[in-house]
């Protein structure tokens, strides 16, 4: 048996594992949980860090004031020093009626805290005695019963953050290949079940719309237990559930991105800025991952295509049957944003790009550049 053979019979098992054994990351069914309406309806504070976010309130801050919540609720925007008058923006929409808009300036960013968590922490002070925080971004655009939704779940289910992957924008050729493969690629690192499973050691959310108890958020210690988190949001839910609160992570259903990626260097930054800061900025883990990648994306087009060329019928087949797997339980993906199925097998070529972001964030660290965003590097 031949190096490929055994190359090409190893990704063909860790994908029948995968598939099989891995909380069923492939799946796209973790959605809110049954939610009845609560008997009194808590109050809350939705919180907005907003950054050079001019091009993309208009599309999104109106859907959040017109939400129709039965409760108390009020949206506080924290302009993080935008130099495209964010802030002027937001207070012109908020006049426009829907909740209370209250628009603020952070003090000078201190050492040691990210932008959007120094953004968040003053956001959070000025929500005052709100039972829950939603803590969303500027790009988002929110259904009208979002909020009665989001809040509804967490107290029929005793959850002390709820959060929802929201689902991108897909509309260019570089959208569409690149937007599924990152969600899939997140649920492959975090699958939703595990995440969900109280006292499992997953814990994932999504920074574009979480909602989370104040009392748990302060229990956790706090925006400041994460000031420095780049992956802000799993740290997130990492510290939550680390002091005993139950978490749940879904897919979003009335939760947009608006934000454009028209080419691909939009979204390779997207990914490049936090690739290797997920990694630990581990050597040793990069190599792994870059390994791994390669073990469970790569070989298994490569042993069809050299199996065939050189008569090893045995590496084509499994090589073969490793594809099928991967693109198999890509499809719900693609589905869920409305992309055809045989989209699937293009797989492997996303992936190939994934690789090199990652391996591309790395090269950014070492050069000292880090994670940058919008004129902040970390």
């Amino acid at each position: 048996m031949t190096w490929l053979l055994w190359v090409s019979a190893l990704s063909l098992l860790v994908w029948v594992w995968l598939v099989c054994c891995h909380g069923l990351f492939w799946r796209t069914d973790q959605r809110l949980p049954p939610r009845p309406a609560p008997r009194r309806w808590p109050s809350v504070a939705v919180v907005v860090p907003a950054r050079d976010e001019a091009a993309v309130l208009p599309l999104s801050l109106p859907g959040l004031l017109g939400q129709k919540y039965p409760g108390t609720a009020r949206v506080v925007l924290v302009d993080d020093h935008s130099s495209d008058g964010t802030g002027a923006l937001a207070a012109r929409l908020g006049d426009g009626g829907g909740l209370p808009l209250t628009v603020a300036v952070p003090p000078a960013l201190p050492a040691g805290w990210t932008g959007k968590l120094w953004a968040l922490r003053h956001g959070v002070e000025l929500a005052g005695d709100a039972d829950y925080l939603l803590l969303t971004d500027a790009d988002i655009a929110h259904g009208p019963s979002l909020l009665a939704d989001l809040v509804a779940a967490a107290e029929a289910n005793r959850l002390d953050l709820v959060s929802q992957m929201a689902r991108l924008r897909v509309a260019t050729g570089w959208e569409r290949l690149v937007v599924p493969a990152f969600v899939y690629f997140f649920a492959q690192l975090y699958p939703f079940r595990w995440s969900n499973r109280p006292g499992a050691r997953t814990a994932a959310a999504a920074g574009g719309c979480t909602l989370v108890r104040r009392s748990a958020l302060e229990r956790a210690g706090g925006v400041a237990a994460i000031r420095g988190a780049v992956i802000d949001d799993v740290s997130l839910a990492r510290a939550v559930k680390r002091t005993g609160g139950r978490t749940w992570l879904g897919l979003a259903e009335q939760a947009d991105s608006v934000r454009p990626y028209p080419h691909l260097g939009g979204l390779w930054r997207m990914v490049s800025r936090s690739a290797y800061a997920q990694l630990r900025h581990s050597p040793v883990l990069l190599a792994g991952t870059v390994a791994g990648l390669a073990l469970v994306y790569l070989v298994p087009p490569v042993a069809l295509a050299a199996g065939a060329a050189t008569g090893s019928a045995g590496a084509a087949v499994l090589g073969g049957a490793a594809w099928a797997l991967m693109a198999g339980s890509y499809v719900p993906m693609l589905r869920y944003y409305g992309r055809p199925a045989p989209a699937a097998l293009l797989l492997p070529f996303t992936a190939g790009l994934y690789l090199l972001m990652t391996v591309d964030s790395a090269v950014q660290h070492w050069r000292g550049r880090g994670a940058a965003w919008k004129g902040r590097t970390y």
